[in-house]
């Protein structure tokens, strides 16, 4: 099978890292990439919000299957490019990609099929805005409506940053804040079989203990050994496919991969947001633990055969994916700076150790220098949680980036003996 991957973080490189290593897959491309996907992936230049142009490649190189990996590109409707070349895709059309793309959107399917989540106004001008915070009360949760690259959420408890990025986006939604810890479950489906992935857990402030400014993800951990066992199932009826159930009666089926941000409150089960692709960097520890080759998986979903997929197998182990984002970040990243000591990660004192690159590049006397403000992803396996999480920081250890900074706390909590409270969302 060969396999064309679209975007360029560690997303992509954790897919096509899974992908490189499945028997089934004889050639796979990665366009634009970065300096990680090019040790596995043939690398093409690409504009990924182009669908013609992203098509064109894909015919191009006789793909038999695009993956299609930021939201960015799914909103602006690659995914429908490349299904009218008669190319198989796995990712949703623009219109389904509106689940992610428009947080009022996601709210009024929800609404439809019954998805419990957070109560929420729908705001245009800044006196709706100010009626709805003086509703709800602190906390005030202030969501921009339209894509913001994981930036676009403020959780505080002062009113004047709450007004002020209201005012900031064009349509806002001021939800209720949802109390209790937040996990992260990945479903693929085909528009009407839904099939979910281990959950995972993320961590987005920028510091220890949840400090700092919102960021893309700094580390995220799987398996949750505190999480009820019936979670997933819970998950799968009461929201993942009474979801793909209403996109279909609507006549936008979603095909692709469907998270479900969750918190689970004191009352239940609350959809917090859903995005239409893998997250990151929760990608790069499900896709650790899976043991079924994803190839096979990726393509029943863009050819609507799930139905008569096998069940998917996982390791009893865990994995520990730890971001090292670069100066500044996620401010005013600092890009430029030589990356060093990635050599070292496979080093016998790292085992289960790996890099997954995301704002990397090579320049032009080919060393590996940082590009965005993510930098890395360094994920490791192991036998539990506490195993896994000291092979990723041996591995972060041997990273030499000037400037660079990465959270010491990621899974510390759910990896350590005592009586663990799982986190919960973080307040300014």
């Amino acid at each position: 099978m060969r396999i064309l991957v679209i975007g360029g973080g560690a997303r992509e490189h954790a897919l096509c890292h899974a992908l490189s290593q499945d028997p089934d897959v004889t050639e796979l491309h990665c366009a634009p990439g970065n300096a990680g996907t090019a040790e596995v992936a043939q690398p093409h230049p690409v504009d990924a919000v182009n669908g013609p142009e992203v098509a064109e490649l894909a015919a191009r190189l006789g793909a038999d299957l695009v993956v299609v990996g930021p939201e960015a590109p799914l909103v602006a409707g690659v995914a429908d490019a490349v299904r009218a070349a008669g190319i198989p895709v796995f990712g949703p059309s623009a219109q389904a990609a509106r689940l992610e793309g428009s947080k009022a959107f996601a709210k009024e399917i929800m609404a439809a099929a019954g998805v419990p989540t957070a109560r929420a106004h729908v705001c245009t001008t800044p006196a709706e805005a100010d009626a709805a915070l003086d509703a709800f009360g602190p906390p005030y949760v202030v969501k921009d409506d339209g894509l913001a690259a994981g930036k676009g959420v403020v959780v505080t408890e002062d009113l004047a940053h709450a007004r002020a990025h209201a005012r900031s986006c064009e349509r806002v939604v001021i939800e209720e804040f949802l109390d209790g810890p937040e996990v992260s479950l990945f479903a693929v489906t085909d528009g009407e079989t839904v099939v979910p992935l281990q959950p995972a857990q993320d961590f987005k402030r920028a510091r220890d203990g949840d400090e700092g400014p919102n960021t893309g993800g700094m580390g995220a951990y799987s398996p949750l050994p505190w999480a009820d066992p019936k979670l997933t199932d819970e998950v799968l009826d009461t929201v993942l496919r009474p979801t793909v159930e209403e996109l279909r009666r609507r006549g936008t089926p979603f095909s692709g991969l469907l998270y479900a941000g969750l918190a689970l409150t004191s009352r239940g089960v609350r959809v917090v947001e859903f995005n239409a692709r893998f997250g990151d960097p929760e990608t790069q520890a499900v896709l650790a633990r899976l043991l079924t080759p994803p190839a096979g998986l990726l393509h029943a979903a863009a050819t609507g055969t799930l139905d008569s997929f096998p069940p998917l197998r996982w390791s009893d182990g865990a994995a520990v994916t730890v971001v090292v984002a670069a100066e500044g970040y996620p401010e005013a990243p600092r890009t430029g700076d030589p990356v060093e000591g990635l050599d070292e990660i496979a080093a016998e004192d790292a085992p289960g150790a790996y890099v997954l690159h995301a704002g990397t590049r090579r320049d032009e006397a080919g060393r590996v220098v940082s590009a965005g403000g993510r930098v890395l992803s360094l994920t490791a396996t192991g036998p539990d949680l506490a195993q896994a999480r000291a092979a990723a920081y041996r591995a972060v250890a041997r990273v030499r980036l000037a400037g660079s900074h990465h959270r010491t706390d990621i899974a510390a909590q759910a990896a350590s003996a005592v009586p663990f409270s799982p986190q919960s969302p973080s307040i300014e």
